[in-house]
């Protein structure tokens, strides 16, 4: 039985709450930012009477150096110049090393395959493993590492310096516009590199309602894997479209243009969510800029390359190798005189019409759940009829040929596949990592099929307008 005084204390605590309540709204929207106004005005006026200056008073250069990086007319540009700089940093640096490490890996696969043949193996075990699990691993490690050891350090580096809160700063009105928290922007630029680790970083986020809202989004980043159908893209179609003199910036700035629309799509689904299923008052989020620093070198290497890099690779090898078995035996198993994967083609092609894609596109990207990396060749292997994941073509105009001449590929197919492509559901590797994080069934299959929806429901509507007007 309950006491007396332990009802009336409840009864004053329910009271209380009540009343607390209806003097919130009195306060205004804004009392949080007026309150740290407050306090830093205080501070000011203490400093003034405790602290006395010699000399004239001047702008230290970080003072100076954050009026340009944080102003309002400024701080955009910037930050979408820099933005493009690390882009064309990651992938023109990584070009090289990834054609490198693809040649030895692929080197390993034939030495592999011929010593299975020696000993007397049979063709579907060699096929299986050295054709299908090992080449799919060949081509996410080939595809995912080298970009991975020059966008983390860059990152890590911004980081370090103390840039990555100004870039906060400036996008924090429009977060909070859409009910999302300031920091969702530093998330987003760690899924530049790859989700699932943006998905970690949502960890900073202290409200749990916004670190869902967080992690619910930030596939709509373009991640790593993503780059090369996007950059290809971009190039055969966009680029090639311009004069060659202008054919590369053409192309940087259709793929800059890309991610400016995962930003708004992820505003958008953002404040869409902070007013339905994730409802709820948003968390106060105090910003006080840190001082510029000289970036530590060996945290910076520890960091990106320990904690960022081989952690998310290893997720993804983890998921990719049945991937690659699944493709070679999609490929090998006959059935009615077509193989397993003819005939999935055949089923999906309907569905991939109706988007502005086709049964091959749509096949692939099924496929490629475990690892984005493999559509491309994933698509190849399809085309070609081979019975693995064929190496790229070298020229613009040998992908224009395959995709155009030989398949019947518009503007149209590349303008949805990028769309598709920038939308459709995370890979395996992601959704495990958002599982981790929330610990929750219901959340992780709103993050894996909410953006599969979206996909199908804007590439569908972007096929039927163009139907119309072309």
């Amino acid at each position: 039985m309950t006491s007396m005084p332990a009802q009336a204390g409840a009864a004053d605590a329910e009271a209380l709450l009540a009343r607390a309540a209806e003097l919130r709204h009195e306060l205004g929207a804004t009392f949080r930012d007026d309150l740290v106004e407050a306090i830093y005005h205080d501070a000011a006026k203490i400093t003034g009477r405790a602290v006395t200056v010699r000399g004239k008073r001047t702008w230290d250069w970080d003072q100076r150096l954050d009026r340009l990086i944080t102003s309002p007319v400024l701080g955009l540009p910037l930050m979408l110049l820099l933005l493009a700089i690390v882009f064309w940093l990651t992938i023109s640096g990584a070009n090289y090393p990834s054609r490198m490490l693809a040649s030895g890996l692929f080197w390993v696969e034939g030495a592999g395959s011929r010593l299975f043949e020696s000993i007397g193996a049979p063709w579907w075990l060699t096929g299986l493993v050295w054709h299908g699990v090992y080449r799919c691993l060949a081509w996410v490690v080939s595809v995912m590492l080298p970009p991975m050891a020059i966008f983390f350090p860059l990152f890590t580096i911004l980081e370090d310096l103390g840039y990555l809160p100004r870039v906060a700063f400036n996008l924090d009105r429009l977060f909070k516009k859409a009910g999302a928290h300031g920091k969702q922007v530093l998330t987003m630029s760690m899924g530049f590199g790859c989700n699932a680790a943006g998905v970690i970083a949502c960890r900073t986020i202290d409200s749990p309602r916004e670190r869902l809202i967080a992690i619910l989004t930030n596939n709509f980043v373009p991640c790593n894997g993503r780059w090369p159908t996007i950059i290809l893209l971009a190039t055969v179609f966009v680029g090639a479209a311009a004069p060659p003199t202008a054919a590369s910036a053409v192309a940087a700035g259709s793929v800059v243009m890309v991610v400016l629309i995962g930003f708004l799509i992820t505003l958008l689904v953002s404040a869409i969510l902070s007013r339905t299923v994730l409802k709820g008052e948003p968390s106060a989020f105090t910003l006080e800029l840190p001082p510029y620093r000289r970036p530590s070198f060996l945290r910076i290497i520890y960091t990106s390359m320990i904690d960022r890099t081989l952690f998310v690779l290893w997720r993804a090898i983890i998921f990719a190798a049945p991937a690659g078995a699944v493709i070679w035996l999609l490929a090998n198993t006959h059935a009615g005189g077509s193989s397993i994967a003819q005939h999935c083609v055949e089923a999906l092609d309907p569905l991939g019409r109706a988007i502005g894609l086709d049964g091959v596109i749509l096949l692939a990207y099924v496929i490629a759940i475990p690892a984005n990396e493999i559509v491309v060749p994933t698509i190849l292997m399809l085309y070609l009829g081979q019975s693995m994941m064929t190496k790229e073509f070298e020229t613009a105009q040998d992908w224009r040929d395959l995709f155009v001449g030989a398949h019947g590929w518009t503007l149209l197919t590349a303008v949805n596949l990028i769309l598709f492509s920038l939308l459709h559901n995370p890979c395996s590797t992601t959704i495990y990592t958002m599982w981790k994080e929330t610990k929750s069934a219901k959340w992780t299959t709103l993050g894996a099929l909410m953006p599969l929806a979206l996909a199908f429901a804007v590439t569908f509507l972007v096929a039927q307008v163009w139907r119309l007007l072309v």
